[in-house]
């Protein structure tokens, strides 16, 4: 099965709207939760019963940490708001302080999870994990993440491997250009990453699902030309491998006034204001009449 997935659910009532119109008139059927959107219950309050595949979106980049601040310092400012960087929790993965991260990133993660597990159990679905801006890769991270899994033996049956197939690019690349060339080392890195993770926790991850992920090279510029373009090669392979598909996606535009002033991460705030929102969201509408 193909799925089209928004991340971000959650942010706010506004912007999740505009990711559930995607699935009123379009193709999405799947989305992530952000676990500490300010308007979490109003949020989840308008999802539909059925037709959608749900994911806890963990977040360490944007608005304030579920866990108690005192209690995860080292990733947050003073108001308990986040503002570890991506390279920060890298480095630490190799050097430094790295089991105090972890404990922190762990009481953090396993509150996030907690905040959506209720919901899961509610309706009866299956519990499946993913990271904001993919920051679950991060290796300290991501063992924190496999560490509470197992301790609090909650039952996830799929975590996100970003890990693209790059046939599927490489086989269409100058229908997809052009993108930002900083996504092809987005790309590079998360792969490198996933063959860490990958090799640490093997044996856990061997009894979760594995999709196909197409995602990060086209981040931010996933329009319906250049969805049109992978779609058919990427469905063909997770044919031949008997494995899912997934599509990332980012519909969910932020354009009310007092929404974007509560966007703490500036990277975030460009991202979510940007016109490829729209573009993207206009992918979703438009691609089942295409295919």
């Amino acid at each position: 099965m193909t799925e089209f997935h928004a991340d971000d659910y959650g942010l706010f009532t506004a912007q999740s709207k505009r990711i559930l119109q995607c699935k009123e008139t379009g193709a999405l059927n799947g989305i992530s939760i952000i676990p500490n959107g300010d308007e979490l219950a109003d949020c989840l309050s308008l999802l539909p019963d059925t037709g959608l595949s749900l994911t806890v979106h963990l977040n360490l980049m944007q608005g304030h940490c579920l866990a108690e601040p005192s209690s995860v310092s080292l990733l947050t400012d003073q108001n308990g708001v986040f503002s570890v960087g991506f390279c920060e929790l890298l480095f630490c993965s190799l050097f430094g302080k790295r089991d105090v991260y972890k404990r922190q990133l762990k009481r953090e993660l396993s509150a996030q999870i907690l905040a959506l597990l209720p919901l899961f159990l509610k309706k009866n679905l299956p519990i499946r994990i993913d990271g904001h801006a993919h920051w679950h890769m991060i290796p300290v991270v991501f063992d924190a993440l496999m560490e509470v899994i197992r301790d609090e033996k909650i039952p996830v049956s799929y975590i996100r491997i970003p890990a693209e197939p790059a046939s599927v690019y490489m086989k269409n690349f100058f229908r997809i250009l052009p993108f930002p060339p900083i996504n092809i080392i987005k790309s590079i890195l998360l792969s490198i990453l996933a063959q860490i993770n990958r090799h640490r926790w093997k044996e856990m991850l061997g009894h979760m699902e594995e999709h196909i992920f197409l995602g990060v090279l086209l981040s931010g510029c996933f329009d319906l030309r250049r969805m049109k373009a992978v779609l058919p090669d990427a469905e063909s392979m997770a044919e031949k491998l008997c494995r899912g598909l997934e599509l990332l996606v980012h519909p969910g535009a932020v354009l009310e006034a007092e929404d974007i002033a509560r966007v703490t991460s500036e990277n975030d705030r460009r991202f979510f204001t940007s016109s490829a929102r729209q573009a993207e969201s206009e992918a979703l509408m438009r691609i089942q009449e295409q295919s």
